[in-house]
């Protein structure tokens, strides 16, 4: 059987509302993870692990921010001179023109250019999702039950009512779906990945053009009725899976590194690839105490660092104290100073002294230090 023409498509457009200072100068997928990281570095290296080397970026807030990062597709092999990486930023000029108003909708004002390309599967990806998935069996899946939709799932083991819910039946295909309900009927959530047979999808687009104003997000329209009409399938992701879009869960995320219980993101046959800035291996003082912690390369400890993610160039001076906390970029925590269950976004300076701790949710301080409430 000849392989399918897969595009994938990764949705980096949305402003990030849900974090707070975390996005304000800066794309949610260019968010830092990790010490080493960002988060859009999750599905790109998922796509170069399965095989999967057509990939298009869907850009609109904050572009820039990305772009840095992706550096023409490097560290992904997406710089090629055909296929690899290509961005997509909103334009001016029909058809398609302006700003997306969700996933669903953005496919709608692009689609002119899927067409040319004429994939047979267009695989949606969002960029704020830790998981670990080989592409080519969520195409297995796929073919298997010759469906229009087969969306990778996870089971949630906390509130499920901030995503899509599924009911299935044996077979795996998808008998129910409530995008956000308040009382979620099972545990099983939509985990942001989504493969698609774009002929059919494109008449089915079409067809939902017609009767509404806007597409807007996929739990609007298009996934509903894909639902209805028995199109849609599950694919379960079995390992770690967590989206990250909000403080508690990203932050929630890094403990998991930390304690073991998430990816290992060195793995030997699935690294997470990423554009590594060149600086020095990080410098730990005389009198330093690291515990249970990643330390980022350019980070400079001299204090106390405990259960705690440090970034790229931050520094730590003598006397000070991070615990159970995430310090992004070239973040200051200055003699004194104590940070505990917080999330410290890049550049800030935290004079000496200064005292945070997060309470039932984790304390979120903004680039200029102050408290994000």
């Amino acid at each position: 059987m000849k392989p399918p023409r897969i595009l994938a498509v990764v949705m980096a457009g949305g402003s990030g509302n849900r974090m707070g200072a975390l996005t304000e100068h800066r794309a949610k997928p260019a968010l830092p993870f990790a010490g080493a990281y960002r988060l859009i570095d999750v599905p790109l290296s998922n796509l170069h692990h399965s095989g999967i080397s057509d990939v298009w970026i869907m850009e609109q807030y904050q572009p820039k921010t990305i772009n840095d990062h992706l550096s023409n597709g490097r560290p992904w092999d997406l710089d090629r001179t055909h296929g690899g990486l290509r961005v997509l930023p909103p334009f001016s000029g029909p058809p398609g023109e302006g700003f997306a108003e969700g996933n669903a909708d953005g496919l709608v004002r692009q689609s002119a250019l899927i067409d040319q390309f004429a994939p047979d599967l267009l695989l949606v990806l969002s960029a704020d999702h830790l998981y670990r998935l080989d592409y080519r069996d969520l195409v297995q899946t796929h073919q298997e039950a010759d469906a229009v939709l087969t969306m990778a799932t996870a089971r949630m083991d906390g509130d499920a009512s901030n995503h899509g819910v599924v009911e299935t039946d044996e077979s795996g295909r998808i008998t129910g779906f409530e995008y956000k309900p308040e009382e979620p009927k099972t545990k099983v959530v939509v985990a942001e990945v989504f493969l698609y047979d774009w002929p059919k999808l494109r008449d089915i687009l079409d067809l939902l053009e017609s009767r509404h104003d806007s597409l807007e997000d996929y739990g609007d329209h298009l996934v509903p009725h894909l639902v209805r009409e028995g199109m849609a399938v599950e694919h379960r992701i079995e390992g770690y899976w967590r989206d990250l879009g909000t403080p508690a869960t990203y932050h929630q995320a890094h403990m998991d590194l930390l304690d073991g219980k998430a990816l290992d993101l060195g793995h030997t046959e699935w690294p997470m690839l990423t554009d590594a800035p060149h600086l020095l291996p990080a410098f730990i003082g005389k009198g330093a105490e690291i515990t249970d912690s990643l330390v980022a390369p350019g980070a400079r400890i001299h204090g106390r660092v405990v259960h705690s993610v440090i970034g790229s160039g931050a520094v730590v001076e003598q006397g000070a104290v991070v615990e159970d906390s995430v310090i992004l970029e070239r973040v200051k925590v200055g003699a004194g100073a104590h940070v505990r269950y917080a999330i410290v976004d890049s550049e800030a300076d935290l004079g000496g002294d200064r005292s945070i701790r997060g309470s039932d949710l984790p304390a979120v301080v903004g680039s200029d230090g102050e408290i994000d409430t």
